[in-house]
């Protein structure tokens, strides 16, 4: 996967991620027997691909690595979202921005809240996505 298909970005020192993006990239992707595992049990995949300190650019790519592994076109949304932010917070990633094809209504932010199950904070500008969890290093 080349940086342009997954079309995620770096400003300054926070990640973009475009969601569609991802989804796409899902749908195309070839499922090995451990990817499959991985996307019906995403948080097998979490815990046993826990990553060592990194640069800002090496968590982007690592990161988005491992989203392809748990993004699914099997659940909603607000559970792949939910994922990505518990990812990123595995990988000690506490702000980026998510990239959406549509602004997200209250319901689908309470429902993200819900999933997450953690403080949380998420911000919208139209369709852009700004996650940020408390409590975590920058």
């Amino acid at each position: 996967m080349s940086d342009k298909e997954l079309a995620s970005a770096i400003y300054s020192d926070r990640i973009c991620f475009n969601y569609s993006d991802f989804l796409s990239a899902s749908c195309k992707k070839r499922w090995s027997f451990v990817d499959a595992i991985y996307g019906v049990m995403p948080i097998f995949g979490m815990v046993t691909r826990k990553s060592s300190a990194r640069s800002v650019q090496a968590s982007d790519e690592h990161l988005k690595e491992l989203a392809l592994q748990i993004i699914s076109t099997q659940v909603s949304d607000e559970i792949n979202i939910a994922r990505l932010i518990t990812l990123a917070e595995q990988q000690h990633i506490s702000h980026f921005d998510i990239q959406l094809p549509y602004p997200l209504s209250a319901q689908q932010l309470d429902a993200i809240h819900q999933e997450y199950r953690k403080p949380l904070s998420l911000t919208q500008q139209d369709d852009l996505l700004c996650v940020v969890i408390p409590g975590q290093p920058h």
